[in-house]
């Protein structure tokens, strides 16, 4: 190895920019090449691949909602309050969170494919082990959930690194925003086929039951279909210029309403589709145009999640048109904010800065989010009537939409800045320092 040549654990943060600006003049003479050929992958196992991680994604919030939508059924087994039941999902944040950094480390530096298969086996024994907890043992319940984040963890800081190896420029954004579409409907789903198997069964524990199967059918297709990409190789020709590119008892009722899931499944499509074309649009016009969809996204839904919250007992029909309308806004930077990480880190280090971007989400939202809102609930709470727990969950729940508009504030500030990391990640690809 020269000295010149850096080595992946020296390799900076930023994406490498090539210089097909200006040699445009010779590249336009030339027919494009195959994106696919770089990379080792052809174009139809490409496509497969990308629909498999798809699945597999689905299946992840499939299982992380299924409990969502039995949580009544689990609250009334074990005898638990609110603030116990959201342990459930913090305990899984938790522990999804603090693993997602060491596969984003294994990830940057071994075997993709065999990493993600182990870990979906393991979550799938770890799920169907969960559905068998004695009824006296509620920590052996939190306990599992909590070895689901291992499997998850090891899934979701890899997977879209992969496609990001397939896929360069605008085919990697609309790939990502497919393989994100996954979020809302795996977590419609999840509510739907949770709540209806548990109906079905008469019994709870089978919701927990069906993706465990589905999980085992996804390792094979990893195993046997998805062969793993070069790092970095689809990325590595001149013509290729990388662009700058839980809620509680409220949702008691509603987890076993499909209503409710069909409008998650549908706004999160509405939303993440949106969103990309929104982007894809004013790209053209302001290089901050990621941020600036993102920060939108999220002033608009708060307004409209305040209001679904409010109306809930007046009327159930303006409650769920505001959650439609709220949803959908919060769809929109699914797949945009995966885009704006991927294309500013190098392929060496996209596994490692997803693991980090889901650390630093996690910590800020969902992991103590759920046992919060359930703990302000029951000190609201002063009464055991039906009236009084509506109104203290209902209050509690306040805290998510003045959350968003904080968040839209970060991203109209990320938009500040973005112009200047844009800059910095074309310096170092002008001198040559890429991983």
């Amino acid at each position: 190895m020269s000295q010149g040549e850096q080595t992946s654990e020296t390799a900076p943060f930023f994406s490498d920019d090539s210089e097909a600006e200006e040699q445009g003049g010779s590249a336009a003479q030339r027919p494009p090449p195959e994106e696919e050929s770089p990379s080792g992958v052809s174009k139809v196992r490409a496509l497969l691949t990308v629909f498999i991680l798809c699945y597999i994604n689905l299946l992840n919030y499939m299982d992380r909602f299924t409990v969502a939508g039995v949580l009544p059924d689990i609250e009334q087994y074990f005898g638990i309050d609110d603030g116990k039941s959201g342990l459930l999902q913090t305990v899984f944040i938790c522990s999804y969170m603090f693993l997602a950094p060491v596969f984003g480390y294994l990830g940057d530096r071994y075997n993709r494919k065999l990493i993600m298969s182990v870990g979906i086996s393991f979550w799938a024994l770890v799920t169907l082990a969960s559905s068998y907890t004695p009824k006296e043992h509620f920590w052996v319940l939190l306990l599992t959930r909590g070895l689901v984040g291992v499997g998850e963890a090891s899934y979701s800081t890899i997977a879209p690194t992969i496609i990001a190896d397939l896929y360069v420029k605008e085919k990697r954004t609309y790939m990502l925003s497919i393989f994100y579409f996954a979020i809302p409907v795996g977590s419609g789903l999840g509510y739907i086929v949770g709540s209806q198997v548990g109906n079905l069964a008469k019994d709870w524990h089978w919701a927990l039951r069906v993706t465990p199967g589905l999980g085992l059918i996804a390792v094979l297709l990893l195993l046997f279909v998805v062969k793993e990409p070069e790092r970095g190789a689809i990325e590595a020709r001149p013509e290729h210029h990388m662009h700058r590119t839980s809620w509680l008892e409220d949702l008691h009722a509603l987890s076993k309403n499909l209503i409710f899931g069909a409008i998650t499944v549908v706004t999160g499509l509405l939303g993440v589709t949106s969103g990309v074309l929104i982007s894809r649009q004013l790209r053209t016009r302001t290089p901050r145009a990621d941020p600036l969809v993102c920060a939108t996204g999220l002033l608009l839904s708060a307004p409209f999640l305040y209001l679904a919250i409010v109306c809930a007992q007046a009327s159930t029909n303006a409650t769920y048109a505001f959650i439609f309308l709220g949803e959908t806004f919060l769809s929109m930077n699914w797949a945009i904010v995966a885009d704006m990480l991927l294309y500013v880190v190098v392929p060496t280090r996209r596994s490692t800065a997803e693991a980090l971007q889901i650390v630093i989400s996690h910590l800020l939202g969902d992991a103590g989010s759920p046992y919060m809102i359930g703990v302000v609930s029951d000190s609201l709470r002063k009464t055991d009537s039906f009236l009084w727990q509506f109104r203290s969950l209902q209050l509690s729940l306040l805290l998510c939409s003045f959350v968003a508009v904080i968040g839209g504030g970060f991203f109209l500030a990320t938009a500040l800045f973005i112009e200047r990391d844009r800059q910095r990640a074309e310096n170092h690809a002008s001198t040559g320092q890429i991983g």
